[in-house]
């Protein structure tokens, strides 16, 4: 259906919920509505506006500005989540990513990489990053089980849940300041940069992207090379081209369907059709990133890719925040599997693998794999020998 909309003018369509809005499916249109100033999110602020669950979720986060407001918001944390900070995680990851994997190793040799490698990977880096205590269990409980599992509809549906586990951490990190990034929020906060809604707000918007994106993109790329071992081997043999095989797998995985709408402050020619004032646009990021106009053999994973940068972390004003964050737990996750468990395939036929429907991002279940549990419990040991 994408590769038929690309080649038709820009498509109206009627989502399963809200007013009728524009599509936008090809990488140019998609690209242009991102960063097009004259295409609004501030604008969908209080209206029937087009998406896939049936409740409207209105906040004051990042995703509901433009600039300059989003510009003073985002300025708070820009500094957080720079390639240099970010960069100074990667031995706490690595860390972390073997110490998750030593247990796949000891229950081997089989294990589920969604929920013993995906989910808890980033669950934990980012509850340090935000400050979120590791005996605070009712707050990680409810980011595993609740979040990461529900629909868009249950999630909208209980906004007032949502708020009231952020309210209770920002309240922990007041009394327990550290040296994380809430905490780094609340003093904001008290030199009068961000209000106590904004605060909410962002902190909820950080808790969510940050994490269940980054979970369902593990599942997806170590899935996509699991049912292509030619490649996965090559990764295995070649290391150093894991981080260039990132970037593909953020192309090639369809990880969301639609970004959040963008109302036209004015009539603009996009697409060959003329978008009116008022009405809303939506982009599919997927459908953009598999344009064959922009890259070539698009529907191919092709891990040494060069050209045009794909749209997987968006663009604009409003390109992910945590990109440097996501791009480093992705290839920590990759690198350690591949190293950690040699022998790495399906303990499953594909067709039995089950996928996540009406989530915030499409993700799998599980993802059983088998391994040789002796060569991995040996190379557990070499790890353990050199560290001493």
């Amino acid at each position: 259906m994408y590769a038929h909309l690309r080649e038709q003018p820009l498509a109206r369509v009627r989502p399963a919920y809200g007013q009728e809005a524009w599509l936008a499916t090809r990488y140019a249109d998609v690209r242009q509505v991102l960063s097009d100033p004259r295409f609004s999110l501030a604008a969908a602020v209080g209206r029937d506006k087009p998406r896939t669950g049936a409740e409207a979720w209105d906040q004051v986060g990042l995703m509901s500005l433009d600039p300059p407001g989003h510009t003073r918001l985002r300025g708070l944390m820009t500094k957080e989540f720079s390639a240099r900070r970010i960069d100074r995680l990667a031995d706490r990851a690595r860390h972390l990513a073997d110490q998750l994997l030593d247990r796949v190793v000891e229950s081997g040799p089989r294990g589920d990489l969604v929920g013993l490698l995906a989910i808890p990977l980033p669950l934990t880096l980012n509850c340090e990053l935000f400050g979120v205590p590791s005996d605070h269990s009712r707050f990680r409980t409810w980011l595993e089980d609740t979040l990461f599992g529900s629909t868009v509809d249950e999630l909208t549906e209980q906004p007032a849940t949502i708020t009231t586990h952020v309210s209770e951490l920002l309240a922990l990190r007041r009394g327990e300041p550290g040296d994380d990034l809430i905490t780094s929020l609340l003093r904001a906060g008290e030199r009068g940069e961000v209000t106590e809604d904004e605060l909410l707000a962002l902190v909820v918007d950080l808790v969510v992207a940050g994490f269940v994106t980054v979970a369902g993109q593990i599942t997806a790329s170590l899935y996509h090379l699991l049912t292509r071992p030619r490649l996965l081997v090559r990764l295995s043999e070649q290391p150093e081209t894991i981080p260039a095989a990132v970037e593909e797998l953020l192309r090639y995985v369809e990880l969301l369907d639609f970004t959040a709408p963008r109302y036209a402050n004015e009539d603009v020619e996009l697409g060959g059709a003329l978008v009116r004032a008022g009405e809303p646009v939506l982009t599919a990021p997927a459908a953009a990133n598999r344009d064959p106009a922009v890259f070539p053999h698009a529907d191919h994973l092709v891990l040494d890719r060069s050209g045009p940068p794909h749209l997987g972390f968006g663009h604009g004003a409003h390109f992910c925040l945590g990109a440097h964050l996501a791009r480093l737990e992705l290839r920590v996750a990759i690198e350690t599997a591949l190293r950690r468990l040699p022998g790495l395939r399906l303990a499953v036929p594909e067709d039995a693998l089950r996928w996540r429907t009406g989530g915030i991002a499409n993700s799998l279940h599980e993802l059983p794999v088998a391994f040789d549990v002796t060569r991995s419990r040996a190379i557990r040991e070499a790890d353990r020998t050199d560290g001493a």
